[in-house]
């Protein structure tokens, strides 16, 4: 069943708006200039309230339609009418936009200065406290949507993994469809455990709609509720209830993710839908090993421990041991392998065997489901750590090519090795837009792009920014400490280099660094080992 409701009128939140001698009361629905009260209609009224409250970006025809008008068909006359009335209501004309600016054939926007009247702290009978903001990003061209964590509603927290795990494979699914552009889960999740306000929601992840959603688990049944929401408005579009057996999860999860695609999108290509479909294990007991091994790399990354290791391991080969053809939990385990590899928790570090091991999973995955995105994007990884630069680029372009909105700032690490480093910045800041919240170390791969094109002063921020949100994470400082020195700003630089010998006290640049940092150009590590040299980092 479909519901429509009608749309919510877009001044729910209570505020009081002053710019030049005008006051607009969202409350009271009056607005004033100077001493007196202007008439004005609903829909004008409407119309200044929505503006003003999206004036950090230019609002389209279309957005003011859907936002003032529910979507109905109006015309363009209609429209200027309505532009041309609030204008008047507030000093302002055409001729001058002072404050209603007009961008031909782009839309509207509001210029004016404007205060919000709302006390630190204030908070409005049943409301929670209004956090801070992050600055709106501009909206996609195309149909935006962003998937908040669905609400585990069974009454134990343990079950989190599979309310979050359901939730991730809606964002999968959509992700698929070209028409969309979804926003990745790691952002997504940032609004796991609050009930922020959608439109904020809307703003901060720069979507047009948000689904939200619950799941009740007990014993072999399953209820999932969906609900899809207009971000700009806060208005209600579709909503629907699924009571089923446990087993037709996947069947679920499918009919909400094409429910969704077939409201938000006009012609959804079935046959490519079908192509790309994640392929559902032979049994719902391995999915769930799998969903519990991925909550917690999600949950404890970056600060990973042996302890975590072993577990998620265990699990996945649990889920492979009920289903020995699921792609998703060899991609894993494969991945498991490579981050031991990696990071020196156990005796796998920097050792060539756990990175075959990682290789061998990572084609297994793809050999067993060619189209999952995630397979291609871990045996990319391997591949650029075993010195094979093109095979892995052209394992993560496979990824990109089989959904346009797969992301991943690894992608980033494989250019910069395969001495693309202009294209690693533009792949990374495409990635930061999909995934706004995105993980510390993709900065630290941007700042590391700029330091290989040598323009080190546009490498710092991105760089601070890595090391301030993952001060344990060894690579950060490592690339800070070779910025820094290049810049000539050497106590900051031994400092940086001091923090590497802190998170690794066995670093050096001939051991670590030069297993670590195999470059297709051999002058792009030793750039890095220049600067490491400078930072005051050990040679042995």
């Amino acid at each position: 069943m479909l519901v429509f409701p009608p749309l919510d009128g877009p001044g729910n939140a209570r505020l009081r708006f002053l710019f030049e001698d005008c006051v607009l009361d969202t409350d009271r629905r009056e607005l004033r200039r100077g001493a007196d009260a202007v008439s004005v209609t609903p829909q004008v009224f409407d119309l200044l309230d929505y503006l003003i409250r999206n004036r950090e970006r230019v609002v389209s025809k279309d957005d003011l339609i859907d936002a003032i008008w529910n979507g109905r068909i109006v015309s363009d006359t209609a429209v200027t009418t309505r532009i041309n009335a609030a204008r008047s209501a507030i000093g302002d004309s055409g001729e001058g936009q002072r404050l209603i600016k007009t961008l031909p054939r782009k839309g509207f926007r509001f210029v004016g200065k404007v205060r919000e009247e709302q006390g630190p702290g204030r908070t409005l009978e049943g409301e929670t406290p209004v956090e801070p903001r992050r600055p709106a990003l501009a909206l996609p061209d195309k149909p935006s949507i962003a998937v908040l964590p669905f609400a585990n509603l069974g009454g134990d927290p343990g079950q989190d993994y599979f309310s979050d795990g359901i939730t991730e494979d809606i964002i999968t699914d959509l992700s698929r469809f070209s028409e969309l552009f979804v926003i990745a889960r790691n952002s997504s999740f940032q609004y796991k455990g609050r009930s922020p306000d959608i439109r904020q929601v809307g703003r901060e992840l720069g979507v047009r709609y948000v689904l939200e959603g619950s799941i009740r688990r007990a014993g072999d049944r399953i209820r999932i509720s969906a609900q899809l929401i207009y971000a700009v408005t806060g208005a209600h579009r579709w909503g629907e209830r699924y009571d089923r057996e446990l087993k037709d999860v996947f069947a679920v999860q499918d009919e909400v993710s094409r429910t969704i695609v077939a409201i938000l999108v006009a012609h959804v290509n079935k046959a490519e839908a079908e192509r790309t479909r994640l392929k559902p294990p032979a049994t719902w007991q391995a999915y769930d090993f799998f969903m519990r091994a991925s909550d917690i790399l999600s949950v404890r990354w970056p600060s990973f421990n042996v302890a975590d290791l072993s577990e998620v391991r265990r699990l996945l080969e649990r889920s492979i041991a009920l289903d020995p053809h699921y792609a998703r939990a060899y991609a894993a385990l494969s991945n498991t392998h490579l981050i031991a590899w990696m990071r020196p928790l156990d005796e796998d570090f920097l050792i060539p065997a756990a990175l075959e091991r990682a290789r061998r999973l990572a084609r297994r995955a793809v050999e067993l489901d060619p189209n999952l995105p995630i397979a291609h994007a871990h045996l990319g990884m391997v591949l650029t750590f075993q010195g094979q630069h093109e095979q892995s680029v052209a394992e993560f372009e496979k990824a990109m090519a089989l959904n346009p909105n797969f992301t991943d700032w690894r992608f980033g690490i494989s250019l910069n090795r395969a001495g693309e480093p202009a294209r690693a910045a533009q792949v990374i800041e495409t990635h930061m837009r999909h995934d706004p919240f995105y993980s510390p170390s993709a900065p630290g791969v941007l700042g590391l792009a700029r330091y290989l094109l040598r323009e080190y002063t546009q490498a710092l921020p991105p760089l601070r920014d890595c090391v301030s949100r993952a001060p344990d994470v060894r690579e950060g400082h490592v690339w800070l400490a070779a910025n820094l020195a290049q810049l000539g700003r050497l106590d900051e630089a031994r400092a940086e280099a001091a923090e590497v010998l802190r998170t690794d006290p066995k670093f050096t640049i001939d051991g670590t660094s030069r297993r670590l940092f195999l470059y297709k150009r051999s002058e792009d590590a030793e750039h890095i080992f220049d600067g490491l040299r400078r930072a005051g980092l050990p040679e042995r």
